[in-house]
């Protein structure tokens, strides 16, 4: 019987389940929406119980879709954004909400209610941030659990777990506690190193110093215990509840947990690349763009890097550390650029017409209009947009940060939607060129970038980012690298590879790569990432401009 692993990537907006054979080949994909509660100042919440029954749900119609034999599955993979799952100690969901409903138990990534928290940490200036690039951000987890402390007291107090999402996935598939090294260093501040400075683990004087003493009196039970490697096999597999609702069979291997974007990163830079030589993951980026996206560079030694996330020990490749850079508004970014044009009604039911979704439509009218990827982004030559909509992640570290656009008109027709199209785009390439030159300068070199996620599908996107940073991008052969991590993590618990490094070797290749720079067009985008920067000279100084004038509610 042929052997069957599956990825199940948890977005934010949907669940995805992937089956793949032992060669990592994509045998059928399903998807299915989780439902989000979004609230004013920055607020977003979901339910661990919906998305844990969206996961069952695309599981089912992945296996349906595939035609194989639960017989057939011999591992399985989660991944999942960093979101922040509260529950009590029965397992039941406690409330992250003022509202007091209790399906609200989730704290998704891009909330930002504990930016003050944020503040407070930073103040510190604990060694321990030294490894998040010298600033905590509020879309990680001490923020929020801080935030929680002081101002849903009781739901603080009540919870007996606090897991990350893609931990809390591998909870209720096997009953295991353990933690991945993925999640509580990227985003917990776990230490997974030892140093002459540092003894590796938690920190109890972190969290002292923050106000979160409560987790050292009781020797972190409800943060975390035991850490283990991503792809470590967890309890005795699937419980019996798990495998009913997933359709499969009780005990298949499950294996520890990766976040969302560094899913992406495994099941994508240790490709073969046509050579007979064995990929070298610290000469490649990763950049995985979705409703946000991850920069991550890997590397033998630490680099630190300030305004970057890590140097993370052991945070996507064993044994490798890693760099992380990000926008927090990446194809969210886009969307919302298009949602506010005039022109989206008529350019939607056009797309329609044509079987077509948005951005295909105008990704296609686009390259036809300017005759290759590389010279479209001469339709934005004026107008220019920041698209930092909920902050900069990096290189800055400023959740404050706001979009500016400039060269707007009064033109509502779909050609002035296509020029505001790829000026967000351009702008999304300018921050990620603001980030590689931030790596660059500490360090952290990358010859290929390699490129995941929703928009990777985009030539336009791809060339574009090729264009703006110099380096070659590649795509994975794999249409759908973040669920072959996330499988990969199933087929090292299933013990069909030693190493996560054995089976991205084995399960992946690289696939096509960008086309070379059109004459004229590097000298381009040096022009117009100059205006990009007085962009943000105009966000800052209008900030600073206003301080003092907060309207009291």
């Amino acid at each position: 019987m042929p052997q069957a692993y599956i990825g199940v990537d948890v977005g934010t907006s949907s669940t995805r389940a992937g089956v793949f054979d032992e060669a990592g080949n994509l045998l059928a994909t399903a998807r299915h929406p989780i439902r989000t509660w979004h609230e004013a100042g920055d607020i977003v919440e979901q339910s661990s119980s919906d998305i844990w029954d969206a996961c069952a749900k695309s599981v089912r119609a992945a296996m349906a879709e595939a035609a194989i034999a639960s017989e057939a599955v011999k591992g399985i993979g989660f991944d999942a954004t960093c979101s922040l799952v509260v529950l009590d100690r029965d397992g039941e969901p406690v409330t992250v909400s003022v509202s007091g409903d209790r399906q609200r138990n989730v704290i998704v990534w891009m909330d930002h209610r504990a930016t003050a928290e944020a503040r407070l940490i930073n103040e510190t200036q604990d060694n321990v941030l030294r490894y998040v690039g010298g600033s905590i951000s509020p879309e990680m987890e001490m923020p929020k659990l801080l935030w929680l402390k002081r101002h849903l007291r009781a739901s603080f107090d009540a919870a007996g777990h606090f897991f990350d999402l893609a931990d809390y996935l591998t909870w209720r598939a096997t009953g295991s506690l353990q933690r991945s090294t993925c999640t509580v260093t990227c985003k917990w501040n776990y230490q997974a190193h030892n140093s002459q400075d540092n003894a590796g683990g938690w920190s109890a004087p972190f969290f002292q110093r923050i106000g979160l003493s409560e987790f050292v009196g009781e020797k972190y039970a409800r943060i975390g215990t035991e850490i283990v490697p991503p792809g470590t096999r967890l309890g005795a597999g699937l419980t019996r509840a798990a495998a009913a609702d997933l359709g499969l069979i009780p005990g298949i291997p499950v294996g520890a947990s990766l976040i969302d974007a560094h899913a992406g990163g495994v099941g994508a830079i240790g490709g073969r690349d046509g050579s007979d030589g064995t990929a070298d993951v610290c000469d490649r980026l990763a950049y995985i763009m979705g409703t946000s996206a991850c920069i991550m560079a890997t590397t033998r030694e630490p680099c630190f890097v300030p305004g970057v996330w890590g140097p993370y020990y052991s945070g996507m490749v064993p044994d490798f550390w890693l760099n992380e850079g990000g926008q927090s508004a990446a194809g969210a970014a886009i969307d919302h650029l298009l949602k506010s044009h005039p022109g989206h009604t008529e350019a939607s039911a056009a797309a329609r017409k044509d079987g077509l979704d948005l951005i295909d439509f105008l990704e296609k009218r686009i390259i036809a209009r300017a005759g290759s990827a590389s010279k479209a982004a001469l339709l934005a030559r004026d107008i220019h947009v920041l698209p930092e909509f909920i902050g900069n992640r990096s290189p800055y570290a400023d959740p404050d940060t706001r979009a500016v656009v400039a060269g707007l008109d009064l033109d509502t027709d779909i050609a002035s939607m296509e020029r505001l199209f790829v000026a967000g785009l351009c702008g999304l390439a300018y921050g990620l060129a603001e980030v590689i030159e931030a790596f660059a300068a500490h360090g952290v070199t990358s010859r290929i970038m390699i490129m995941g996620g929703g928009a990777s599908r985009s030539p336009l996107v791809r060339q574009i980012m090729a264009d703006t940073t110099g380096l070659t991008v590649a795509l994975p052969q794999t249409k759908e690298p973040v669920l072959l991590g996330a499988a990969m993590l199933g087929a090292v618990a299933g013990g069909a590879f030693a190493s996560i490094g054995e089976t991205m070797a084995k399960m992946s290749a690289l696939g096509r790569l960008s086309e070379p720079t059109a004459e004229g067009m590097a000298d381009f985008h040096r022009r117009k990432r100059d205006v990009y920067k007085l962009l943000r000279d105009v966000d800052r100084g209008s900030r600073a401009a206003m301080r003092g004038f907060e309207l009291a509610v």
